[in-house]
């Protein structure tokens, strides 16, 4: 199991994240910021990127850009 950690404040960088091949993503610093109304945009944001490249779940786009 790998854990993004680092720069994650929108679901894009979740996404690049996840293809890069993490199975989770960590959220600290834009989540203080923007407090926890962050999570339901990037979730908002992550599914919209997963369903434009045709991924029915997250664990579908787990490590795309290195297989």
């Amino acid at each position: 199991m790998l854990i993004g950690v680092g720069g994650i404040a929108s679901g894009a960088d979740a996404y690049a994240k996840i293809r890069a091949g993490a199975s989770l993503v960590q959220l600290y610093t834009a989540l203080v910021y923007e407090g926890p109304g962050l999570v339901t945009r990037i979730k908002g944001e992550l599914a919209a990127l997963l369903d434009r490249d045709g991924f029915s779940s997250v664990a579908d786009a787990v490590g795309a850009d290195i297989r």
